[in-house]
């Protein structure tokens, strides 16, 4: 017997240390499998031709993806949740920024209790924060709808910006803002110039996030929206009957479009490091 052989360690050594070495790769591929399985659902029956219903694959057809918006209703509903989220991002953005620059850069009284004010609608389970607006907007008869929904989404939207935006002025040095000073800025100046540009990364991500939960809510919507219809409660409300092909070309859209825009943000980073 050759000292190879003799040395040579036993086969179910050698298993359990392959697997220990290789553990996390497949730990990793598995858990992509099952975050991406449905999103290659949609886009695959995107392509389905399909009739009434889009639940059995029926055969492959490009008439889905040329005319988006042959079902009923499915670009109407894209249309409210854009217009919807693009206005509520705008409000709760600068609303969470500037609660986030007063709880950061000052002291006052119930600086503590505004604190664990913002945290509450992060806390709180959509379910029941959606039945207590409801409560709400029907004890002072306010009329369900955009509006109604817009208010909502604002008050929980908040919270995320607040958190994100704090986070981005907690690690900012404050003697930048004095070396300006120092070198004849005024408070203006040194906020417009110094201040702000570094805060805008954070304020551009909670601004995305903002945008992301109010187009992507579906509990808090349905409970306060009334006859108002945005694209996550179309596709609720046509999953009984089965979600026409249309619905998954414009999900798979703009799945593709995100991906799009992270890829984009990432090769300008890479490119930026190695300049």
């Amino acid at each position: 017997m050759s000292t190879d052989t003799a040395t040579k360690p036993p086969v179910g050594v050698r298993v359990r240390s392959w697997f220990g070495d290789n553990a996390l790769k497949f730990y990793a591929v598995i858990a992509f499998a099952y975050l991406l399985l449905p999103v290659a659902y949609t886009f695959v029956f995107s392509f389905n031709d399909a009739g009434r219903t889009n639940i059995v694959w029926q055969g492959f057809t490009l008439d889905n993806w040329k005319n988006p918006c042959g079902a009923p209703q499915v670009c109407e509903s894209v249309v409210n949740s854009i217009v919807l989220a693009l206005g509520v991002t705008i409000m709760s953005t600068i609303l969470g920024t500037l609660i986030a620059f007063a709880l950061v850069r000052y002291q006052f009284r119930g600086r503590g209790t505004t604190n664990l004010t913002i945290f509450l609608p992060m806390a709180t389970p959509e379910v029941v924060l959606g039945s207590s607006l409801l409560a709400l907007f029907l004890n002072i008869f306010v009329p369900l709808g955009f509006w109604t929904v817009f208010i909502a989404h604002v008050m929980f939207c908040i919270s995320f910006v607040v958190v994100t935006v704090k986070a981005r002025l907690a690690s900012l040095d404050p003697r930048l803002e004095q070396a300006a000073m120092d070198l004849y800025a005024n408070e203006r100046e040194a906020f417009r110039r110094i201040t702000l540009p570094l805060v805008a990364p954070g304020i551009a991500a909670a601004a995305l996030l903002a945008f992301s939960l109010s187009f992507d809510d579906f509990i808090i919507t349905n409970f306060n929206s009334g006859q108002f219809t945005t694209f996550p409660k179309f596709v609720y409300v046509s999953a009984t009957r089965g979600i026409p092909a249309q619905a998954n070309v414009i999900a798979s859209a703009m799945f593709f479009i995100a991906l799009a825009l992270v890829l984009v943000s990432q090769i300008r980073n890479m490119r930026r490091k190695e300049a």
